[in-house]
């Protein structure tokens, strides 16, 4: 216990400025360490099993549980990836000299065809083709860039493994660190991470899985119908299944229209019964139920904090947000039972 004043300033000083510091140093790994983090609360039920086998070699269990994540989930989502990176560096943006048809030459037709039906668009028309090459140009550019950053991410990953490992191997012990080290009583503290440990299970299970889910379904109905490069496009859904409010649609209903206006009437029907009733069916009445479990938030606020954390944090924010809306609801209960006079 500091009696001097000067002493005791100094110290809280020097530790504001490591610590930020510190944050500083670990910022660039931030998404890898939540990643490991979610992975290993997701995960733990699986590695408590495997201690029954092993006979509480913490060591090996974990060990062999991030092996499992690897094989399940790292390595499908890797050839996945590459999958969708052929996929964009084969779009074919010039004129096919045979006479077929690839995503200009028939995005041309298909603005032709909007043109016919509907003659006063005339008026506003534009160079499609440049339109398009610049926007497809890009978005393979920025393929690249993200392929090109490999020493990144190799890093990213090996701190991700690295951090998931002693999660799974000390998360007790971490769990123990933290208690000790927060001012609040343990209790609280046990209240707070418990909750947490529900909105990752909830948002995961809630929001990633029916997105994967609705990006399935939706590649399925694109491989159905006839839709070119149905991997890349599933994936552009999956992504759009995260965002509150427009879902898969921002996907689905762009392939409607361009089977309609390419006189392929009876596929863009198809399509429609398809994201009605199997898309729309896991939207309405799935998502909910799982999104809501575990997380004693209005709906409402699930949604808003899933979008806001989109829009600040990118990917991961479809997990920091509502994670972080959870820990703001843990302490303001705390708060108000800290608060409140008792009689």
């Amino acid at each position: 216990m500091y009696t001097n004043k000067l002493g005791y300033y100094f110290l809280i000083f020097l530790i504001t400025a490591i610590f930020g510091l510190s944050a500083f140093i670990f910022w660039p790994f931030f998404g890898a360490c939540v990643l490991a983090v979610v992975f290993g609360v997701i995960f733990q039920p699986v590695h408590n099993k495997i201690l029954q086998y092993t006979k509480n070699s913490r060591m090996f269990s974990a060990l062999l549980t991030t092996i499992i994540i690897i094989l399940v989930v790292i390595t499908p989502i890797f050839f996945l990836g590459m999958q969708i990176f052929q996929e964009a560096q084969n779009l074919n943006l010039s004129t096919d000299s045979q006479g077929g048809s690839n995503i200009v030459s028939t995005i041309t037709a298909f603005t032709s065809k909007i043109e016919s039906t509907f003659p006063f668009l005339k008026n506003i028309t534009i160079d499609i083709n440049q339109y398009l090459r610049g926007i497809l140009g890009s978005l393979t550019q920025h393929f690249g860039d993200i392929f090109s950053s490999f020493a990144k991410l190799f890093a990213n990953i090996f701190i991700f493994l690295f951090t998931l490992y002693y999660i799974l191997k000390d998360g007790a012990e971490i769990r123990k660190f933290v208690v000790k080290l927060s001012p609040l009583p343990d209790r609280d503290d046990n209240i707070i991470l418990n909750k947490l440990a529900l909105a990752i299970h909830s948002v995961v299970i809630g929001s990633l899985l029916v997105a994967v889910i609705q990006g399935g379904v939706a590649s399925i109905g694109f491989l159905i119908f006839g839709l070119p490069n149905v991997i890349l496009w599933g994936i552009v859904a999956t992504f759009s299944a995260l965002i509150p409010g427009v879902g898969t649609s921002l996907v689905l209903i762009p392939a409607i229209a361009f089977l309609f206006f390419t006189g392929h009437t009876v596929q863009a029907i198809g399509l429609f019964i398809w994201a009605a009733l199997a898309v729309g069916l896991i939207d309405n009445f799935l998502s909910p139920k799982l999104l809501s479990r575990g997380m004693e938030l209005h709906p409402q606020i699930v949604l808003i904090s899933v979008l806001g954390g989109l829009m600040l944090f990118g990917p991961l924010g479809f997990l920091i947000g509502p994670l972080t809306l959870n820990l703001l609801f843990a302490l303001l209960d705390i708060y108000s039972h800290v608060t409140k006079p008792t009689n």
